[in-house]
């Protein structure tokens, strides 16, 4: 099983696919927590050169909280965060699989509620 769900946009821009991400993201009821600027953090701390990259730690506050409910500290596992990427081609967009995440978690009712979120974060990923 993979753990993440993914796209490409060929020739596309990090900033376009950003601004494209979060707003398909609040389509779907997701808003952006967290915002990671990888490339500079890496480059600020060790002085390492890479192609961009950003993390959106998104969440849905409904369903975030229905899994919250079932089992509390399902709360380690959350933000969903979703990548972006300079590729060769474009930005490889990637967004965690909840169910994927979950599976360490033997509860079917969260499973039932990961499988939810990943058929919403699918829906982002393809609106992008």
């Amino acid at each position: 099983m993979s753990y993440t769900i993914n796209r490409t946009i060929a020739g596309a821009s990090l900033d376009d696919v950003d601004a494209r991400a979060r707003a398909a993201l609040s389509n779907h009821g997701f808003g952006v927590l967290t915002e990671i600027d990888v490339t500079s953090t890496l480059k600020q701390k060790i002085g390492a050169e890479i192609d961009g990259y950003r993390i959106l730690g998104a969440c849905n506050p409904q369903m975030a909280h229905e899994a919250l409910e079932i089992e509390p500290r399902a709360g380690a596992m959350l933000p969903c965060n979703v990548i972006l990427r300079e590729v060769a081609d474009g930005v490889e967009v990637s967004a965690i699989d909840p169910v994927a995440s979950m599976q360490a978690i033997n509860n079917q009712s969260l499973k039932s509620v990961a499988s939810e979120v990943r058929s919403m974060l699918a829906a982002v990923i393809e609106e992008i």
